[in-house]
């Protein structure tokens, strides 16, 4: 199963459009995911293989921290609403750094497995998740994991599939499959959960994707007849590379003046292809019905 999309630009900044409902700056939490993932993708895409530094580098992104691997006991994870004890992960720091190294190794080496990279995949996700190897954003960082995995087996060559959307959607299926397997050794219901998020991830993608492409072939055409005078194909792009632009991204994008981005802007906006607003001191630019479309994705 490969993913490709001419849309580029536009996956790459969609991470952007998750924002506050009273403003339009993106929530820092997304702003992080996204540069943690776009890192580890250019690193993964380039080396095809998947380093301990490439995992501890996501996390760091993630959480701003060079705590690295966990070398203090006392982590537990517990149900959040009984505060019981669910699952102990390994405590030493020197089972930990053994751990990952095994895992790093079965992630890069083909030879250890025979399955199907979309099993191994769900195989390496659950080895991860029970290492639980940072004190803080395993979460996350494993399911970048799971992208740049696809990534270095070249089952994707754009970071598109946003399987997080589906594992956080079905939440108690999820923490209860990963554990079922610790307890019981049966893998079956966790392969096929992870097979099937994978699916349905795919089809939504695909699906947002060409959403997004006639979103913007209407947003030519309209502009070619109605801002002649403005038009470019970088402005265009402008528009779907920034779900919310501003006058500096115009401004850097086409290489204008000041006067001149602001002059764009403010035409688009009149003729509807963007609304105007403002937070503090500062003008933002909003491609609505890009960003309605990628909220759907978040």
């Amino acid at each position: 199963m490969i993913l490709s999309s001419p849309m580029t630009m536009v996956y790459q900044n969609s991470f952007n459009c998750r924002i506050h409902m009273n403003g339009l700056l993106a929530t820092k939490e997304v702003q992080d995911y996204a540069f943690a993932l776009k890192q580890g993708f250019e690193n993964v895409r380039k080396q095809k293989i998947i380093r301990l530094d490439d995992i501890l580098s996501v996390q760091q992104h993630l959480e701003h921290n060079n705590a690295g691997l966990r070398k203090l006991p006392g982590t537990d994870l517990k149900n959040a609403r009984t505060g019981e004890v669910i699952y102990t992960p390994p405590q030493h720091a020197d089972d930990i750094a053994e751990l990952m190294d095994n895992l790093v190794q079965y992630i890069n080496d083909d030879t250890l497995c025979d399955a199907d990279p979309l099993v191994k995949m769900a195989i390496i996700h659950h080895q991860f998740e029970s290492i639980h190897p940072f004190y803080d954003g395993n979460g996350r960082t494993g399911r970048i994991i799971n992208i740049l995995y696809l990534v270095a087996q070249d089952l994707l060559n754009l970071p598109v599939l946003y399987l997080s959307r589906f594992i956080i959607q079905n939440k108690s299926d999820y923490y209860q499959k990963l554990q079922d397997v610790r307890d019981s050794g049966n893998w079956e219901p966790w392969f096929l959960y992870i097979l099937t998020g994978i699916v349905d991830t795919a089809k939504n993608t695909i699906q947002l994707i060409t959403e997004m492409k006639v979103l913007m072939s209407e947003y030519k055409h309209r502009m070619r007849n109605d801002l002649t005078k403005i038009y470019s194909q970088d402005l265009l792009n402008n528009l779907f590379n920034h779900p919310y632009t501003k006058i500096e991204f115009v401004m850097d994008d086409l290489g204008v003046t000041r006067i001149t981005a602001t002059k764009y802007l403010e035409q688009l906006v009149e003729h509807g292809f963007l609304k105007k607003h403002k937070v503090g001191r500062v003008n933002y630019y909003m491609n609505q019905p890009l960003c309605d479309i990628l909220t759907r994705l978040v």
